[in-house]
């Protein structure tokens, strides 16, 4: 069953050497699989994401992924340092500062890849 598989996040690129510069060149993923169309990377913890040459963009709605981190402005200052660009916000409900919003007790920061997929990086707070 379903429940007892592997499960990754794939990102839309629409050019994968463009989108393998950022992801290995910019923010250090080495390749776990190289496909033709694909790639897959290996994350912290077992997990693991792909970025997949498709023909649709990505909307950049929402987040699509996110990374877990202990500090969050650490994380969002090193990234910063390598050319990373944080988004901003001022919404009714959401507004960062110094790139990172306050939601529901967690503590979140977001970017876009080239190929506009939003990235979130979250420090969660305690589980209710």
């Amino acid at each position: 069953m379903l429940h007892e598989r592997r499960v990754h996040a794939t990102l839309p690129v629409g050019d994968l050497a463009a989108a393998r510069a950022f992801w290995e060149g910019r923010l250090g993923f080495a390749p776990l699989e190289v496909y033709p169309t694909a790639v897959l990377y290996a994350g912290a913890g077992g997990s693991v994401f792909a970025i997949s040459r498709a023909s649709a963009r990505a909307t950049g709605g929402n987040t699509q992924m996110a990374f877990t981190v202990p500090d969050i402005e650490a994380e969002v200052a090193q990234l910063t340092s390598l050319g990373v660009a944080f988004e901003a916000y001022d919404l009714p409900g959401l507004r960062t500062i110094g790139g990172v919003a306050e939601m529901g007790g967690n503590r979140v920061a977001w970017f876009k890849d080239p190929d506009g997929n939003v990235i979130g990086v979250v420090e969660f707070g305690s589980p209710a």
